[in-house]
């Protein structure tokens, strides 16, 4: 009997430290599969495009996200609701400095810094959201913190994220047309972002 205790204590002990000690494990983003969507607004009109994301390490430890780095490239901006002879209009405004200044600031770029469980049914919690997301978001050289719920699905080789959530624009320091005393030029400072995102283990 007590060999046997013995044994279920060594046994026990070995899974412990073979589970504190299992190396993440890394992933990849593909991108053809991933894109984060935009939408933003002014009293009378709105807009919908989206930017291409890249991610070449996401860790992943015990099945679970624990990191990573996300770019995206400014100049991948896309429009999805003007006709084609007036897309280059609406991009050509975004790049230039009143928007998302491309020629100085090329891209924005997301740092993973926690990542919590989270109930579906948890008050104030997303539909079908299992995490809460916290990271550093830099934009046109200001970063600043950003929390939001995801739903995040980690099947052995693959990885899908799914999550919508508001920016303020302004707090990056983005205020062209933002003042709501311009009335019907004013562009409200809420951007609506839909991130999808899905990725391979290396």
């Amino acid at each position: 009997m007590k060999f046997l205790l013995l044994m279920l204590v060594a046994v026990y002990s070995f899974g412990k430290l073979y589970l504190e000690n299992t190396p993440p494990l890394s992933y990849s983003l593909d991108p053809e599969k991933s894109v984060v969507e935009w939408s933003g607004a002014s009293p009378k009109v709105s807009h919908q495009g989206s930017f291409a994301v890249t991610c070449t390490s996401l860790e992943v430890t015990d099945g679970q996200l624990k990191g990573g780095t996300f770019v995206i490239p400014i100049a991948s901006i896309k429009n999805f609701d003007l006709p084609k002879a007036l897309k280059p209009v609406l991009l050509k405004h975004l790049k230039s400095k009143d928007f998302l200044n491309l020629a100085l600031y090329p891209e924005a770029i997301f740092k993973i810094t926690q990542i919590t469980s989270l109930s579906p049914t948890a008050e104030g919690s997303a539909l079908e959201a299992t995490a809460q997301v916290t990271g550093d978001f830099t934009l046109l050289g200001n970063t600043h913190a950003i929390t939001f719920p995801a739903k995040i699905d980690i099947h052995e080789d693959t990885l899908l994220v799914d999550a919508s959530f508001k920016l303020d624009r302004t707090k990056w320091g983005m205020d062209y047309a933002a003042d709501p005393a311009l009335e019907n030029r004013h562009i409200y400072p809420e951007v609506a972002i839909h991130v999808q995102l899905a990725g391979t283990k290396n």
